[in-house]
């Protein structure tokens, strides 16, 4: 059963400005080590982190929690093995969250073209209401 979904649009020139800005301090407070590790090995890191950027927002939506009651960036990570689809991992509060809201597993969609960076995140589970 589909407990929620969500989807979000990133310009991924925003996401070069607030590197650009903020640098360290930006990147530590939205991604975990594995995603930048990941996106910082990239030959344009800004439009793979646009991508997890997107991810997370498309996150809160589906969770139905925006950044509130607890809910942390880095609490939502966007794992991706070599050769495998990307898949979606919570932690700390944002997991109790979503457990208390049923969901089971996520499914998330990336993609990036034309300066944007797209995100889908579909939330499975048993329903709680």
């Amino acid at each position: 059963m589909v407990v929620g979904i969500g989807i979000d649009v990133v310009e991924i020139a925003r996401i070069r400005r607030l590197m650009e800005r903020w640098q360290e301090r930006f990147l530590r407070r939205v991604f975990t080590e594995a995603e930048l590790d990941y996106a910082l090995g990239r030959h344009d890191p800004a439009q793979h982190l646009a991508a997890r950027f997107a991810a997370k927002e498309a996150t809160l939506k589906a969770l139905g929690t925006g950044l509130s009651m607890g809910v942390r960036w880095r609490d939502m990570e966007v794992r991706r093995a070599q050769g495998q689809p990307p898949r979606l991992a919570l932690s700390g509060r944002t997991a109790e969250l979503g457990e208390a809201r049923g969901v089971r597993r996520l499914h998330v969609s990336l993609t990036h073209d034309a300066g944007l960076a797209v995100a889908q995140v579909l939330a499975e589970g048993e329903s709680t209401a």
